[in-house]
């Protein structure tokens, strides 16, 4: 796998960041409101969740929210855990739902340094936009690329609004396919 810092960023796939981005941030926050209560009504429907940990991401800006997934999945049993950028790769610190969490690298927010690290079977991700062929665009710096590349076999799930569905995304040799994308309409396998 290629290190994240060598990854030259591709200029198309910036300005297809951009724009669903921009599509993503236009969406009015009612509406989005209930559009999460859809997507955690269809994630937790997939046939995944035997088993733990399961991770998901603090969101951020207009991003799609997988905190009640994850309240929930707590609920049942399962153990969590919240990805922290340490040294240039996701490290994924163990977590439940009202336990403390700090400001992280990239602007997130993640478990203290002092919660015990975990590999996690399943991923939750946050992404920019989708294809459904599975292909994501994050934010450009690789980080769960290289993630679900040394978590394989993990079970992915990119979580998002209808409107960043793109036609395709260039996919490039380090970019990892997820397994189902979900969004407020519809759940897509992928995988």
């Amino acid at each position: 796998m290629t290190d994240s810092v060598s990854l030259a960023p591709s200029p198309r796939k910036a300005a297809l960041r951009a724009e669903a981005l921009a599509r993503r941030d236009s969406l009015e926050l009612d509406d989005r409101l209930i559009w999460d209560e859809a997507i955690v009504a269809r994630v937790l429907a997939l046939p995944v969740f035997e088993n733990g940990p399961v991770s998901a991401y603090w969101p951020m800006r207009s991003e799609a929210d997988p905190r009640p997934i994850l309240e929930t999945l707590h609920e049942r049993g399962l153990s969590l855990c919240l990805p922290a950028i340490v040294e240039k790769r996701l490290h994924f610190r163990r977590w439940a739902p009202w336990e403390p969490i700090v400001p992280g690298g990239f602007g997130t927010l993640v478990p203290a340094p002092e919660q015990p690290e975990v590999r996690p079977a399943i991923l939750i991700v946050p992404l920019a936009a989708f294809d459904r062929r599975g292909y994501r665009i994050g934010y450009g710096k690789g980080y769960y690329d290289r993630a679900i590349t040394e978590l394989e076999p993990a079970a992915t799930i990119g979580i998002a609004y209808a409107a960043q569905e793109i036609a395709e995304v260039p996919a490039e040799a380090h970019d990892r396919r997820l397994d189902w994308v979900v969004t407020q309409d519809e759940t897509v396998r992928c995988g």
